[in-house]
């Protein structure tokens, strides 16, 4: 497959596209994983429905974070949906991952349909997903389907939706 090289965008096109991308709205979820004897959960925002039947989801993950060779090597992962009063849990899972500690010590956690997969009970809702697929993309980001296997949902709620006004800066 050959690829077109466009020429570079000028400042207008950028800010348009900056600006365009910015709005497009996003969820907040912990992405959470495990695999051995570790367990890991990040904040992520790009969550997106992909499949009707089966059930899929996608998930856009920047490269370098440590929770993608869990999801890897496990092939499952976990998304716990938050709410937009849930802000402990985006500190706590938004910022630096600390290799060394299990994020999830303290935490109420779900019985898991999958085995060993942490599922935050204060999630206003969840998904547990085998993973189908994962595309290295030419980008900052790599891309993972997973099949949804199982599921929780805790209504009402009001989810958690993220506009940027830079939609090419985090």
């Amino acid at each position: 497959m050959t690829q077109t090289t466009y020429p570079p965008m000028d400042d207008a096109q950028r800010s348009a596209v900056a600006s365009t991308l910015g709005a497009i709205p996003s969820g907040r979820y912990i992405l959470t994983a495990a695999h051995e004897d570790r367990r890991l959960g990040v904040l992520v925002g790009w969550v997106q429905q992909a499949c009707f039947e089966p059930p899929m989801v996608s998930i856009s993950i920047q490269k370098g974070t440590p929770i993608m060779p869990l999801i890897s090597e496990s092939r499952q992962f976990a998304l716990c949906q938050l709410g937009v009063d849930d802000r402990m849990l985006i500190r706590k899972f938004g910022g630096q991952v600390d290799l060394g500690d299990d994020p999830f010590l303290g935490q109420q956690l779900v019985k898991p349909l999958m085995p060993k997969l942490p599922i935050l009970a204060a999630a206003r809702s969840y998904m547990e997903c085998e993973l189908v697929c994962h595309m290295d993309v030419e980008g900052d980001h790599d891309l993972f389907v997973g099949a949804v296997r199982n599921a929780g949902f805790q209504p009402p709620f009001e989810p958690a939706v993220h506009l940027r006004e830079n939609g090419l800066e985090y």
